[in-house]
């Protein structure tokens, strides 16, 4: 069983250090994934690597099939999603080489071809999403930057819009206002998704420009956040050898792996064709 997943964004194709390497290509009931999944050791633990936008980068965020991805992962037997992450800030404070943990989300997604739940056809769930990402994983995180020494921030709200382009100054302010710290693309609906399957997630957000608020800088371009991705690859790589270290120190306290206990409104069947289809996601709730 896999004990925890990454999934790498733009800059991010591939782990480092992995032994007993596997490819893994998972069918799934909502196509292919956006790669193969590489399975592995990092420092005595099964790992998995997923990159989103595959490995030549050729998916635009829209475009990602961000729920066979997450019903791939969860077939896998992961419990646990670190999303490493490129963003934009919104914020004096956090500039381009930061590290930030978010806490909150914001959704400005507008593409129904994301495909943001699970359900429908016949089977209705309302998972709470009051907290998007998993405490127990934050703090984690959070104690693998302290020990490598990377200048981090906990919390945040991190707000996702649609894309492929980056936000005009209107909206780069607007969302300012808002009180959002940093911005980003893909995020959403994978956290929806990955707490419909009942697993902790959390990002990795890797500052790499300041969008286009501050007007007195370098304006957010594809260049220069690959240029900064580049820059924080040690960091990241790093981050992730000590995550894949700490992981099992902790004791899991969060709800995460609970999350449809009180979700599931339809009354489940094996007979069912909708049950059988997402069955890795719902399959201990059949009756």
């Amino acid at each position: 069983m896999i004990e925890i997943m990454f999934i790498g964004g733009s800059g991010l194709y591939e782990l480092e250090n992995l032994e007993q390497i596997e490819e893994v290509n998972i069918p799934t009931p909502f196509g292919e994934t956006s790669d193969s999944i590489i399975t592995g050791s990092v420092a005595g633990v099964k790992v998995g690597f997923m990159p989103r936008h595959g490995k030549k980068h050729t998916l635009l965020p829209n475009e990602i099939p961000y729920r066979a991805n997450i019903y791939a992962i969860k077939t896998l037997g992961a419990n646990r999603i670190v999303s490493v992450s490129a963003v934009g800030s919104l914020r004096e404070n956090i500039g381009p080489m930061d590290i930030v943990i978010p806490d909150q989300l914001i959704d400005r997604t507008a593409s129904s071809s994301r495909g943001n739940t699970f359900f429908g056809d016949g089977i209705v769930a309302h998972v709470s999403f009051a907290d998007p990402y998993c405490s127990d994983l934050r703090r984690i995180i959070r104690t693998c930057c302290q020990e490598l020494g990377a200048n981090f921030h906990y919390g945040g709200d991190l707000v996702v819009i649609e894309g492929p382009q980056f936000s005009s100054r209107s909206e780069s302010n607007l969302y300012r206002s808002w009180g959002a710290d940093i911005i980003g693309m893909t995020a959403l609906p994978e956290a929806k998704l990955a707490r419909e399957a009942e697993m902790c997630y959390s990002t990795l957000a890797m500052v790499t420009d300041y969008d286009c608020w501050r007007s007195e800088k370098e304006e957010v371009s594809a260049d220069l956040v690959i240029r900064n991705l580049k820059k924080n690859s040690l960091i990241s790589k790093s981050l992730i050898t000590l995550l894949c270290k700490n992981i099992n120190t902790d004791e899991i306290f969060c709800a995460c792996r609970k999350s449809l206990e009180k979700a599931l409104i339809t009354k489940l069947s094996f007979e069912s064709a909708s049950t059988k289809k997402i069955q890795p996601i719902i399959g201990k709730y059949i009756e």
